[in-house]
């Protein structure tokens, strides 16, 4: 019995020239140089997006001490205050223990009492201080302008009484929050007299749920 043997054709030249040859400096420098550009490119929309994540950080967590302030106050039914203070200069994920009230800072702290001296401390169930948070805690690079109902005088408290209203005078009723330097989304924190809480897009047009 004969048996054929079967060659397979060797590749093109070209090809196994190709193979050999591999990647050339010039195309790596050139595929480089493009994500190079690329990278450029989306530098300012990465930027304007950690901006803008910063301050929903910072509204989210005003919005969640005010609410807290509000259903403690209707749950012992008694004044329960929503105050912003002051941060440690030295640690800013720490408040500072004076306490000092700050209608610009985007620290804040839920009191029972009088929150002065009394921020160094952690929060308890028969404490002065409920619940507290330091601008470091995600918070960082955000502008805080709180202000009263007339929109100019500023403001650094509201108190909620038994019934989830708002009883003090000079009451905070609006936190207009945006990125230190520009750039990114600016958004308002609004405090209804009835004591209703909500966060708004200022830039948002009429008609948007999202709208102030």
């Amino acid at each position: 019995m004969l048996t054929t043997c079967r060659h397979r054709a060797p590749p093109p030249a070209r090809l196994t020239r190709w193979a050999a040859r591999g990647i050339s400096i010039i195309e790596v420098v050139i595929t480089i140089a493009v994500m190079g550009i690329l990278l450029a490119a989306a530098m300012p929309s990465i930027g304007d997006w950690l901006r803008s994540v910063r301050v929903r950080n910072a509204a989210e967590g005003i919005v969640n001490g005010l609410q807290q302030a509000r259903a403690e106050a209707v749950r012992r039914n008694r004044p329960v205050s929503f105050s912003l203070v002051t941060a440690d200069a030295a640690s800013p994920t720490e408040l500072s223990n004076s306490c000092a009230l700050a209608s610009n800072s985007a620290s804040w702290v839920v009191s029972l009492n009088s929150p002065a001296g009394a921020c160094g401390t952690e929060p308890s169930p028969g404490g002065t201080l409920v619940a507290k948070r330091a601008a470091g805690d995600g918070s960082t690079g955000v502008t805080v302008a709180a202000v009263q109902a007339d929109g100019t005088t500023a403001a650094t408290q509201v108190t909620f009484n038994g019934f989830g209203q708002v009883t003090n005078g000079a009451a905070i009723a609006r936190i207009d929050l945006s990125a230190t330097g520009g750039g990114g989304r600016s958004l308002r924190v609004l405090v209804g007299n009835g004591g209703a809480v909500r966060s708004c897009d200022p830039a948002a047009a009429s008609g948007d749920p999202r709208a102030c």
